[in-house]
This record gives C-alpha cells, sequence and structure tokens, in this order.
C-alpha cells in the first residue's frame, strides 16, 4: 500500500478514522436530522469496498479490453467499466466518477467517453463507477433526499475494491479518482470522508463544495425532491449547522492527496466562482492542489481538453510513479 494509506492508519490515531474501519469521532448535535447526508457521520461508517469481478468481455482493440464488472459497495451491488490496458501489466487505476445524467436513461459506462480511451492507451486500467441506481447497479430510494451522498460511497468503495482486488494486471498500490462536475463534488466528499482511499485526485468543471450552491442551482426547482430536501434539512439559512455538514469544503482539512482541477471562465453550468472557492478552500486547509482555468472554455472543454488531458498524464506519471 502507497505512503498515503499507511501514513492515515497514524492520522486515523488523532482524527479517529481508518478508511476501511469505523471511526471514533462523536456525532455532531443534530445529527439524528442529518444522519442520511451529513459528511461528518459518513466520516464515521465503515467502508469495505470488496469483490471486485469482471462479468464479461464488452470489446476489444488493438489497445484495450472493455469489461463489464461488479463490486460491492456496503449492501449494494454496483456496476461498471473495467478497461485493461494491452501490454504488460500491472497497471496503475483510476476510478472514474462521470457527472450528472438522469439515471432513467443513462447507460453503464455513460460518461468520460475522451478520458475512457486515453487513459488505457497511456498505460492506466479504469474503473468507471455506475453508481447506485444507475445502469445495473443496485437501488437506493433515499439516495435523492440524502444529497445523494451514496455516489461518495460508492466511489469510495470503488477505490478499496481495486485496492483488495486479486485482478492480476491492477496494480492495487496505485489508484487515482477523477470526477467530472457532479463527480468532481463526489471526488471532494470522497477525499474527505476517507482520506487515503486514492494516492491523487483530479476534477474537472466541478461542481460547488458548497452544498447550497448545489440545491439552489438544480434541486430547488425541481419541485418533488426540492421540496422532500427542505422538509428534511430546513433552508440553508435557517438550519446552516446541516447544511454545513453537507459541505465538503468544511472537511477540506482532512485530505491527504493532491488535487488536480480544471474550470473553464465560461462555464455556465458550474460556475467558476465554485471553483476559486474550493480552490482558496483547499488552500486554506493545507492541501497541495493546482487550479487550471481555461479562459472563454465552457463545461466540456471541447477547445482546451487536449491541452489538459496532457496535464492529466503528466500528473498521474507524478503521482502514481
Amino acid at each position: 500500500m502507497r505512503t498515503a494509506l499507511t501514513s492515515l492508519l497514524a492520522l486515523g490515531l488523532i482524527l479517529g478514522f481508518v478508511p476501511t474501519a469505523g471511526a471514533s469521532e462523536s456525532t455532531p448535535s443534530g445529527a439524528s436530522n442529518t444522519n442520511s447526508s451529513s459528511i461528518s457521520i459518513a466520516m464515521t461508517r465503515d467502508y469495505d469496498g470488496r469483490n471486485l469481478k469482471v462479468r464479461r468481455k464488452l470489446s476489444e482493440n488493438s489497445a484495450y479490453t472493455r469489461y463489464q464488472a461488479t463490486y460491492k459497495s456496503g449492501d449494494l451491488k454496483i456496476c461498471g467499466i473495467l478497461i485493461e490496458p494491452k501490454g504488460k501489466g500491472p497497471f496503475p487505476m483510476v476510478v472514474l466518477a462521470h457527472g450528472y445524467i438522469d439515471p432513467k436513461v443513462y447507460v453503464t459506462g455513460q460518461g468520460f467517453r475522451r478520458e475512457q480511451d486515453w487513459l488505457p492507451r497511456n498505460g492506466y486500467g479504469v474503473l468507471h463507477v455506475d453508481y447506485r441506481n444507475h445502469a445495473c447497479s443496485d437501488k437506493d430510494p433515499k439516495n435523492d433526499v440524502n444529497m445523494r451522498l451514496g455516489y461518495a460511497e460508492d466511489v469510495i468503495n470503488a477505490g478499496l475494491a481495486i485496492r483488495g482486488s486479486d485482478i492480476p494486471w491492477i496494480d492495487n498500490e496505485r489508484v487515482a479518482v477523477f470526477g467530472r462536475s457532479m463527480g468532481g463534488g463526489v471526488t471532494y466528499q470522497a477525499l474527505a470522508i476517507a482520506p487515503g482511499v486514492f494516492d491523487a485526485a483530479i476534477t474537472y468543471a466541478s461542481v460547488s463544495s458548497n452544498a447550497a450552491d448545489n440545491f439552489n442551482r438544480w434541486q430547488r426547482n425541481n419541485y418533488d425532491i426540492g421540496n422532500k430536501i427542505l422538509a428534511k434539512y430546513g433552508e440553508p439559512k435557517q438550519n446552516p449547522d446541516a447544511w454545513r455538514q453537507m459541505s465538503s469544503r468544511n472537511y477540506f482539512f482532512r485530505i491527504t492527496e493532491p488535487v488536480l482541477s480544471f474550470h473553464g471562465t465560461a462555464d455556465d453550468t458550474c460556475e467558476i466562482s465554485w471553483a476559486r472557492a474550493t480552490k482558496r478552500a483547499l488552500d486554506a486547509a493545507g492541501v497541495e492542489n493546482e487550479l487550471v482555468e481555461y479562459k472563454g472554455a465552457g463545461h466540456y472543454f471541447y477547445g482546451p481538453w487536449n491541452n489538459s488531458i496532457k496535464r492529466v498524464g503528466a500528473f498521474l506519471d507524478k503521482h502514481l510513479a
């Protein structure tokens, strides 16, 4: 296991947390009303991602082979796409946390199309996570009202399932996480909840690390789910403690992994101001991080993607060496 995870064992004596075992942190006040979505409560849970299995081969080309795979995330079976590069392994691994796609229309492996091709062509294995409620993954009917914190659990457990895998071409000592849009927010949650599971992290065009920002942009106007969230947690201004506990930036002090973030200044889906606020919070917490801004770029990086992925490759080469 790499240094980051080993160091976390010592850090656990201070923080009361180890990624595969329950923590001894006290339950914050009001937890009975927030225990399904609170990051501070999530930090005390057990994470035991396991049983990563190849189910069937989907396709093959000269550079890589794609498989349908499953693993266990708590009591749930989670599906995904596992990609094996051609060549001599074992290969360092990247867990992909995709952006929002309506689960009703989502198909396995959707999202990260360019990265799913580039990474294995450059020597990185991939596990693209189909979160709970997506494709053939098991259902969690409370996930939306729980502010989708279950997605972070699925990503944490993907990392742990890779760490514990006996698949011979997987290097379970070198694992990164890469999140896009909503998946960027999922990545920050995962890093704060379970530091040391990953060795490095990358985000593209991330949502805000402040839960109220995301709620106000999307769920508030989705009246069915928005009303349920407000009934459970109250307005952000009326119950600020609950909303702070749902915001990953308030727990960045726990992050042990280096973080590389990318954002377009013309992103009209996820504001550049969100990325800058997240950068300030990472800096204040002492996290090794870099924010790369692309002037005039929108949410999908159509122009600067080639530059961004080269930077991603250099970052992974450095931190998964």
